[in-house]
């Protein structure tokens, strides 16, 4: 079934292109998940209900860049929903001061397709994780993410800060990482971008 036939027949309720759908992206966007949730159980229930937002929201897609990108965006808002309902998300994501803290950018996108990392940033505090999977990864700005958790763009920098700080200290103490001299796994000195 082509992209079109898929289209149209979902926007049409019907099961067979549903489906295909599903079945061409969900794997991809379960990985998305993934990273926001605390379990896999987590990920598939944030991936359930963004098929459902996409299935009864598919007729606002354009055609205008990648049918994927536009269901990752509705996946990642889907899971920035979900971990918002959640008291204990709120309370983690707080101001933090993060002084002396090196980092260095150039590595994150090598980095973060391994298994092993990824699992490393699952072990975050969730408020870190969410900052540093929406700043990192998925490309959004600090500005976009604070209008996305309801917090302040300050507050998303110094989560991030905090997280890649952190996540360099699981990696090094899991050995995935040496420790760094005067340079840490994220680059430059500095509090990041």
């Amino acid at each position: 079934m082509t992209e079109e036939q898929m289209l149209a027949g979902t926007i049409k309720n019907n099961a067979a292109a549903q489906e295909a759908l599903y079945n061409r992206f969900s794997p991809r966007m379960l990985g998305v998940c993934y990273r926001f949730a605390k379990s896999r159980e987590d990920a598939e229930d944030m991936l359930q209900e963004g098929f459902i937002k996409v299935f009864t929201q598919l007729y606002q897609y354009r055609g205008e860049g990648a049918l994927e990108g536009w269901i990752r965006r509705i996946v990642v808002h889907t899971c920035i929903n979900i971990l918002k309902k959640n008291k204990k998300f709120a309370d983690s994501v707080d101001i933090i001061h993060a002084t002396s803290i090196h980092i260095r950018e150039e590595m994150i996108p090598a980095i973060m397709q391994a298994k092993q990392v990824v699992e490393c940033i699952r072990i975050l505090p969730i408020g870190y994780r969410t900052v540093l999977n929406l700043y990192a990864i998925e490309g959004f700005s600090h500005r976009e993410i604070g209008q996305l958790l309801d917090i302040e763009e300050s507050t998303s920098r110094s989560q991030y800060t905090r997280a890649k700080a952190m996540l360099e200290e699981i990696l090094v103490k899991k050995n995935i990482m040496q420790k760094p001299n005067k340079r840490s796994l994220f680059g430059k000195a500095g509090t990041g971008r």
